[in-house]
């Protein structure tokens, strides 16, 4: 099993609850390709660097895990379609 680590941006403009359920179907996702996931950092709102859907602002999160290799590119196909979710990076944590 490999350790990665999946940033979110989730849109400033939905509703708490939204922001929420978005945030829990990329933790549903994670686990149903047989992901553990071991932290979940919410950084809050933050301003982006460029305009993004006429956004200035977003809520980012950062959610380790572990997995298999295969899990990450499934993983980014299906938080691509996540409403909400306008951002999102997937990247192997390396052993320090």
């Amino acid at each position: 099993m490999n350790k990665y680590e999946l940033a979110i941006v989730v849109s400033a403009k939905i509703e708490d609850d939204a922001r929420a359920a978005a945030v829990d179907k990329c933790k549903a996702l994670i686990e149903r390709f047989g992901g553990q996931i071991t932290n979940v950092d919410d950084w809050g709102k933050k301003k982006l660097a460029y305009e993004i859907q006429k956004m200035n602002e977003g809520f980012y999160y950062f959610i380790q895990f572990e997995a298999e290799s295969t899990a990450p590119a499934e993983l980014e196909k299906r938080v691509r379609i996540v409403d909400g979710v306008i951002r999102y990076l997937c990247v192997r944590q390396d052993e320090a």
